[in-house]
């Protein structure tokens, strides 16, 4: 699956797309840090987000489109420059006018970074 712009941006790599999970990874580069040199926050929200939204999108009827209504993110560790996060996204809620996603977002090491729910609205 080819990345959004954004998510071109952000330098997303799609690891594996299914309508029940999607993964991926990203760098951890110094343009997506805060100081001291750890993943920023809006960068991991951001990851989450189109993860959730191509997860949707694999989930929509024919004609369909969505947008992000809701998100909510617990930040748990660091995660630090030069390392790889791997984001795993799988539904809570796939319904015919909302779906809510949940993802994960971990180190190499497995650490959890981020826990992410996010709502997407059907349009």
């Amino acid at each position: 699956m080819d990345p959004l712009p954004f998510a071109k941006l952000l330098g997303i790599e799609i690891i594996e797309a299914k309508p029940d999970k999607v993964t991926a990874r990203m760098l951890v580069r110094d343009e997506l840090c805060t100081r001291p040199a750890v993943l920023h926050g809006g960068a991991a929200m951001a990851f989450a987000d189109n993860l959730g939204a191509i997860a949707t999108v694999m989930n929509l009827p024919e004609g369909a489109g969505t947008t992000t209504i809701e998100s909510k993110t617990n930040f748990v560790a660091p995660a630090p420059v030069g390392s790889f996060v791997t984001g795993e996204c799988t539904p809570v809620h796939r319904g015919k006018r909302t779906m809510v996603w949940q993802t994960r977002i971990s180190t190499e090491q497995g650490r959890l970074v981020a826990l992410v729910t996010q709502t997407q609205l059907v349009l």
